[in-house]
C-alpha cells in the first residue's frame, strides 16, 4: 500500500484499455444540452455516472432544483476526516455532425495519432472521468480513500447551468465541505500541468441604436440624417482604444496584486500548433501576456449587425446593433458594468446608445483565491511530487464558470485541475484528448487524492 502504486494502478487503468472503453462509452451518449431533444439523454449520462460512482461505493441520488436534475454522490468514511466535494458536467455543446475531420462522428470515440477524438473528450467528460478513475485506484489501494467524498455532476453547464446556484442553496448544508476539487477548461500547455483557482467573471450585453422605423434613401438623405452604425462604432472606440486597452475606469481592478505577478511569472501563454499567433501590440501595455489573459479584463464585440450585411443597399440603416462582453477579475464590481457605461456614454454625446443585458447569458462572477493559500501550496507540492514539473498555478481561469457558487455561497477553497489543453478544440468539430496528457492527469489525480488521505500532511483547516 504506497502512494506510488496508488498511481500506477492509475495508469494502468489507461494503459490496460480500461479508460478508452469507459470514455467511448461516455461520449456515446449525446448530451448536448443546447438541443431541446436531448432531454432523455442527459437523463441516461447521469445514470451512467451514477453506476461508476455507486462502484466506489457512494450512495447516490438524482435531485431536482427549478425542474432541472442534478446527481449528488456521496462517501462518508468518517466524520472526523477531510470532506472534498467535486464536481463535473455531463452535458455538451451540440455535436457539430458532419463536420468532422475524415467524416468522424462526435458521438464515437476515434483514435489518432495519440489523441482521442469526440465530443466530451475534453469538456468535460473526459476530466470527471479521470477524476473518477484515480478515485478507484487510490480505493482499490489504500482499501479506503481516507477522507469523505461528496461529488456533484449537472447537465446544464454549456448552457449557464441553470438551477446549480439553487441548488447549492437548497442542499447547502448536504454540500458542506472543507475544500473543493475539480477538473475542467485547459492546461496552460499540452505537456505543464496547471492548477487554476478561480475563475474570471463574465458578463455580455448589447449595445443598439433605434433611429427611426425605417431606412432611408442614402443619395436623398445622406447628411441629413444619423448613422446609427457610425454612432455606434464611436461609442466602441471611447470604450477601448485602437489596441485594445480598456478606458472605462471601472471596468479595470485597482492593479495586479504581488502574489498574482509572482504565480504567473514564468507562465507562457501557448496554444499549441493548433493555436492562433498572439498579437503582440494588443491588450493592456505593461503586462505579460499571462497577465493580460489570468490576471486582466477583457473587453470583445461578438457580434454586429446594421442593414442587411448580405444584401447592401443604398440606404441609411434605421437601427445598429452589437453584442459586447466583459470578462473581468476580482476586483471589479460586477453590478456596476453597465451603470459605468450608462454613465460614460453621454460625456461623448452617444446617450442615444442603448445598454441591456443579453437575454441568453447570465452572468458569471469573478473568484480567486490567493495563490499563496496553503491549499494552493499543498496542491503545488502534491503535483511536483508525482510530475516532478512544476504546475502552472493560475489565480484564476482565463474563461468563466459557477466557481462563484462553490467558493462565495459554498464558502470553500477551489482549486481546479484542468486536464485538457488550450488547441483541444473544445466547442468545435474535432475535439480531442491526448492520450499522453490524460495518463499524466490520471497519475497527477491519483497522487492528489492519495494525499488527501494523509491528515498529517494537510494545511490546517476548519471542520465545517
Amino acid at each position: 500500500m504506497s502512494r506510488n502504486a496508488a498511481i500506477s494502478r492509475a495508469k494502468s487503468h489507461l494503459d490496460s484499455g480500461d479508460f478508452e472503453t469507459v470514455l467511448s462509452q461516455l461520449v456515446a451518449i449525446p448530451s448536448e444540452s443546447q438541443n431541446p431533444e436531448r432531454k432523455l439523454q442527459l437523463v441516461e449520462y447521469l445514470d451512467q455516472l451514477r453506476s461508476m460512482l455507486e462502484a466506489l461505493g457512494c450512495d447516490c441520488q438524482v435531485l431536482a432544483a427549478l425542474g432541472v436534475q442534478f446527481l449528488y454522490a456521496e462517501r462518508i468514511e468518517d466524520p472526523s476526516l477531510l470532506t472534498v466535494l467535486g464536481y463535473g458536467h455531463g452535458d455538451v455543446v451540440r455535436g457539430m455532425e458532419g463536420s468532422w475531420a475524415a467524416g468522424r462522428s462526435p458521438w464515437r470515440l476515434a483514435k489518432l495519432d495519440d489523441r482521442w477524438y469526440g465530443r466530451g473528450t475534453a469538456d468535460n467528460k473526459g476530466q470527471h472521468a479521470i477524476n473518477i478513475a484515480s478515485l478507484r485506484a487510490v480505493l482499490e489501494t489504500r482499501g479506503r480513500l481516507g477522507f469523505n467524498l461528496k461529488y456533484l455532476i449537472e447537465m446544464g453547464e454549456e448552457v449557464d447551468s441553470p438551477g446549480l446556484r439553487e441548488f447549492c442553496t437548497i442542499h447547502k448544508k448536504r454540500l458542506r465541505a472543507d475544500l473543493f476539487l475539480a477538473s475542467d477548461g485547459p492546461r496552460l500547455s499540452e505537456h505543464r500541468p496547471t492548477v487554476f483557482l478561480g475563475s474570471r467573471g463574465c458578463l455580455t450585453f448589447d449595445m443598439s441604436i433605434e433611429a427611426r422605423d425605417r431606412a432611408y434613401h442614402s443619395g436623398n438623405w445622406g447628411g441629413l440624417l444619423s448613422d446609427p452604425a457610425i454612432q455606434l462604432a464611436h461609442a466602441l472606440t471611447t470604450i477601448v482604444s485602437p489596441t485594445g486597452r480598456i478606458l472605462i475606469s471601472e471596468w479595470l481592478p485597482r492593479g495586479l496584486p504581488d502574489s498574482v505577478r509572482r504565480a504567473l511569472a514564468g507562465c507562457i501563454v501557448d496554444g499549441g500548433p493548433d493555436g492562433p499567433e498572439i498579437d503582440l501590440a494588443w491588450g493592456e501595455a505593461g503586462l505579460t501576456r499571462a497577465e493580460q489573459v489570468y490576471g486582466w479584463c477583457s473587453f470583445d464585440v461578438l457580434a454586429m449587425s446594421c442593414g442587411n450585411p448580405q444584401a447592401p443597399v443604398n440606404a441609411i440603416p434605421p437601427t445598429a446593433w452589437a453584442r459586447c462582453q466583459l470578462r473581468f477579475v476580482v476586483g471589479v464590481d460586477h453590478e456596476d458594468i453597465l451603470p459605468a457605461l450608462r454613465r460614460h456614454l453621454p460625456k461623448s454625446g452617444l446617450d442615444m446608445v442603448q445598454v441591456a443585458p443579453s437575454p441568453d447569458d447570465g452572468v458569471f462572477l469573478a473568484t480567486r483565491l490567493d495563490p499563496e493559500d496553503p491549499w494552493a501550496k499543498w496542491a503545488q507540492a502534491s503535483i511536483i511530487r508525482t510530475t516532478q514539473k512544476a504546475p502552472a498555478m493560475l489565480p484564476n481561469f482565463a474563461g468563466s464558470l459557477p466557481n462563484d457558487i462553490f467558493a462565495n455561497l459554498l464558502d470553500l477553497p477551489t482549486l481546479w485541475v484542468p486536464h485538457a489543453y488550450p488547441g483541444c478544440r473544445q466547442h468545435a468539430a474535432d475535439e480531442h484528448l491526448p492520450t499522453g496528457l490524460a495518463r499524466e492527469a490520471l497519475a497527477i489525480m491519483a497522487g492528489l487524492y492519495w494525499d488527501l488521505g494523509e491528515p498529517a500532511t494537510l494545511p490546517a483547516f476548519q471542520r465545517r
